[in-house]
């Protein structure tokens, strides 16, 4: 799926927000759910979804990412952002790349979307046939060093 960089005028211009989660060295991804009424049934997926009104980028990526695994993700574990325009569908998503330590894997707590998840690598990610979206897309750009967007439009610390 192709995503292209859009300028943001303020932190509430986006639809949704994603994140690549390492723990430690490697990714979480989630399968998602196989439902013919969802977007890109049995798939695998990073945390995130659609933003609550009121929310910033962020924070709808850490309610995403707790909802969906249980783990609290803090802003000091954002590592890149990016804000992007998918070709496919027009919607404003924001991309993260956090990094947690390993052992937090411990603490996983899957939720009640998707089927199970899994710990895997950039490369074997990068090399998947059956991904969600821009996935693949969002992770290359991040290993390629693209640049990141304003942490501040994100919802982060400046």
């Amino acid at each position: 799926m192709v995503t292209t960089p859009v300028d943001a005028q303020s932190s509430d211009d986006f639809d949704g927000a994603k994140v690549a989660l390492f723990l430690g060295d490697r990714l979480i991804v989630i399968r998602r759910d196989n439902k013919p009424d969802i977007p890109y049934p049995d798939m695998w997926d990073f945390p995130g979804g659609g933003r609550d009104p009121k929310e910033t980028p962020f924070q709808t990526v850490a309610r995403e990412t707790q909802e969906e695994i249980g783990l609290i993700l803090p802003a000091s574990a954002v590592i890149w952002q990016r804000r992007e325009r998918r070709a496919s569908d027009g919607l404003i998503i924001w991309y993260f790349v956090a990094r947690l330590p390993a052992s937090t894997q411990n603490d996983v707590v899957f939720g009640d979307e998707g089927q199970f998840w899994r710990m895997a690598t950039v490369d074997t990610v990068l090399h998947w046939t059956d991904v969600a979206g821009a996935l693949q897309d969002r992770l290359a750009l991040w290993r390629s060093g693209a640049p990141a967007s304003d942490p501040v439009l994100a919802g982060l610390p400046g």
